[in-house]
């Protein structure tokens, strides 16, 4: 027997973040002076496997967006770009090599070596 997919949990995948991304984000924002700020991710054309991820500070939540709360943080995505966002986990790593914020993406179906491109 197949298993059934929920389809709200499809549509109402979230976007979380790890602790450590979450405590990264606060520090830079506090650096820039942009305390109470929330993240903005979004895609773009382009890079190695055709689409980028953009990570930017955003004050207040503009009219089409969906918005998420993960580690004490608000997070705004445009509707276009929740299409192949929903379900990702943002997480930071300190690691000398390569270190940085990681998108952790089920829809994608390949990622490039940088860690900021991505195919569906």
């Amino acid at each position: 027997m197949e298993k059934q997919t929920n389809t709200k949990e499809i549509f109402d995948a979230g976007i979380t973040m790890s602790k450590k991304a979450a405590e990264r984000l606060a520090a830079v924002m506090a650096a820039e002076g942009k305390k109470g700020f929330g993240l903005r991710m979004t895609v773009t054309t382009g890079g190695c496997s055709g689409m980028n991820y953009d990570m930017s500070f955003e004050k207040e939540q503009k009219e089409f967006d969906k918005v998420f709360n993960s580690q004490g943080m608000k997070i705004f995505c445009d509707l276009k770009s929740y299409l192949y966002l929903k379900g990702i986990e943002i997480d930071f790593s300190n690691d000398i090599l390569n270190g940085g914020f990681k998108i952790v993406n089920p829809n994608a179906e390949r990622t490039c070596g940088c860690g900021t491109s991505f195919s569906v």
